[in-house]
């Protein structure tokens, strides 16, 4: 008797010391998502350099109480931003958050403090979506893969870039992690506070961007998995699945109900002028979506034309959002999930003995995972089949990215284990070396944050070497150089959007001939019109859209015909530490590089 009680109690203490190796672990990995996320948060140097975040902020800064209940039910009410591009929760958010702080500095209510204010707050909801992480794949897996999905996500590139924005991104993915955190509690336990919970969540992420709207695939998915892995395994025998008919019905309405309705509240609460001001709302998303479907509608969408649906999406975020060892990784782990749960062998090493290993899976745990999967293909589905693949599109899936990898990598980690019969201490210098390995695409990354922004540095340049009474000729639909200073130079804009209209392509012409200097703040134009004119014919795209005398302009430009010699130009890139090796991504996405460090050349006649 007495035995049992020290067994017993040495098993106790052996999982309470567990348990507390675990808590640190996780607090590492949260700490050190916090310094790769707020490390550099000024990267702009308080210059507002990027576009979205800018918008959100100036129609932010408006926002008051109205004065009367009939105010707030106008459309015209000082609560009521006008601008639905995003949801309107972000918006009150950064208000609410920037009007506390404002008790204690009034500044940070300022157009020149809130978006910090802003950027912030997106870092610390990604800190949230990596313990989230942790969360869910201990509810799916177990607490190892939790650990090791955190990390993953915590050291992933594009999220932390992501975070230095307040762009919603963000926000959105937090929520829509955290409705798929409720769905699995609501799977486990389809209690009425649970199906509320959802709702609660599943509106959240719906004020923060209408595209969070896959989640009711996903949503369906938790209420129906039950009598569908049923009815999948016995499609023949009706005698079995038919009894669970009436009770399936029964959730479906009423769960189907309860979630349907708190979602529909926590979305009129927080997105009221989306019902007041319909006709505004509805406006704008129209146009949203139009974009989606073509990518001429905005001249700062050309980038996407002859984009290659999913293959884009998949290319940007293994080369780049990922970087190519853990975007190997996730890429694996997607195929090797997916093919586990469909024969049904898939199962958690850490809680099954080896003769439990090699047997079928529980409904249960396969439920699990084929809501997180289902969500995870159709959002991928919805979203890469777009006509514009902006990387933040992705964003929402990098978790589950992270949740991939670390499943596979720990079960790559189990074979080696058993094959390679090494000892433990090179086993543990192999480990650790994976993990620098894999850090080395996130140290390289944040090579950008140690420089000063390349606009800023572009525009330290011209002030010190241009003089005052020069002409600079810059582009539309790109920030304005130089930025700062006490100069004001002359400027003159050359719309070469318009090149293929005869009369603007000889307006750009002759500014061209009264400046002094060219100056291209980024490859957001250059770069698209000169693709779409080299691959017009085989696009098929109509002549009028085909920019040849863009394109023709930028050859004389870059070849020095126009009378131009290029002076100065400014560009960081990710730099692989130590040998100091930079990796050249003006290859990736625009909106990669273009708000933190685009590449920015000056042309001198």
């Amino acid at each position: 008797m007495m035995i049992r009680i020290i067994r017993a109690g040495g098993r106790s203490m052996k999982s309470l010391s567990l348990f507390n190796k675990e808590k640190v672990l996780l607090f590492v990995i949260l700490i050190l998502g916090t310094i790769l996320r707020l490390y550099g948060l000024n990267w702009d140097q308080g210059f507002h350099l990027h576009p979205d975040e800018r918008a959100i902020v100036m129609f932010t800064i408006p926002l008051q109480f109205p004065k009367s209940l009939d105010e707030f039910l106008s459309p015209s009410s000082p609560l009521n931003p006008h601008f639905f591009a995003y949801g309107n929760f972000p918006l009150y958010l950064l208000k609410a958050v920037a009007s506390f702080l404002s008790n204690f500095e009034p500044s940070y209510l300022s157009y020149d403090r809130i978006n910090l204010i802003g950027r912030s707050i997106s870092a610390m909801a990604d800190i949230g979506t990596i313990f989230l992480i942790f969360l869910l794949a201990k509810k799916i897996i177990n607490r190892t893969t939790g650990l090791l999905a955190s990390f993953f996500y915590a050291i992933s590139v594009f999220p932390i870039q992501a975070s230095h924005f307040y762009a919603v991104d963000t926000l959105l993915t937090f929520f829509i992690l955290f409705t798929l955190y409720q769905l699995i509690r609501f799977y486990e336990k389809p209690l009425l506070k649970n199906a509320i919970l959802v709702g609660v969540c599943f509106g959240l992420s719906l004020v923060t961007k209408i595209s969070a709207i896959p989640l009711i695939i996903a949503v369906f998915a938790a209420i129906t998995a039950d009598f569908v892995l049923i009815f999948i395994k016995k499609p023949h025998k009706p005698h079995v699945w038919l009894p669970h008919v009436p009770r399936f019905l029964k959730r479906l309405i009423f769960d189907g109900v309860i979630i349907a309705f708190t979602t529909g509240i926590m979305f009129v609460i927080l997105q009221p002028y989306a019902i007041i001001d319909f006709q505004e709302f509805l406006k704008q998303n129209l146009l949203q979506s139009e974009m989606t479907h073509n990518a001429f509608v905005f001249p700062y969408t050309l980038q996407y034309v002859g984009k290659i649906p999913y293959w884009y999406e998949i290319k940007n975020v293994y080369l780049w959002g990922l970087g190519p060892i853990l975007g190997s990784l996730s890429f694996l782990g997607i195929l090797y999930i997916s093919f586990k749960v469909s024969v049904e062998h898939y199962s958690s090493s850490e809680e099954r003995s080896d003769e439990s290993r090699r047997s079928i899976v529980s409904s249960s745990r396969q439920a699990r995972t084929i809501i997180i999967l289902i969500f995870f293909f159709a959002y991928f589905l919805i979203v890469g089949k777009f006509a514009v693949g902006w990387m933040r599109y992705m964003l929402p899936l990098y978790p589950l990215f992270a949740l991939f990898a670390a499943i596979f990598a720990l079960k790559l980690h189990i074979l080696v284990k058993r094959k390679l019969k090494m000892p433990k201490r090179l086993f543990v210098i192999l480990n650790s070396l994976f993990i620098i390995l894999i850090s080395v695409w996130t140290l390289s990354f944040m090579n950008i944050y140690t420089k000063s922004n390349t606009r800023v540095l572009a525009s330290e340049w011209i002030y010190k070497n241009i003089p005052e009474n020069k002409i600079l000729a810059i582009e539309h639909w790109d920030d304005g150089m130089p930025i700062g200073g006490n100069i004001i130079y002359k400027t003159l804009e050359l719309p070469i959007y318009g090149m293929s209209d005869p009369s603007t392509e000889n307006e750009i012409y002759q500014k061209v001939q009264e400046s002094d200097y060219i100056i291209i703040a980024s490859n957001r134009l250059y770069v698209p019109l000169q693709k779409i004119s080299k691959n017009c014919q085989e696009w098929n795209l109509p002549q009028e859209r085909c920019s040849h005398n863009a394109n023709r302009y930028y050859e004389k430009l870059f070849n020095g015909d126009l009378g131009f010699k290029k002076v100065a130009e400014f560009a960081i890139y990710p730099t692989i530490p130590i040998i100091n090796i930079p990796i050249n991504d003006q290859n990736a996405d625009e909106s990669f590089t273009v708000y933190d460090h685009p590449k920015v050349m000056i042309f001198k006649k």
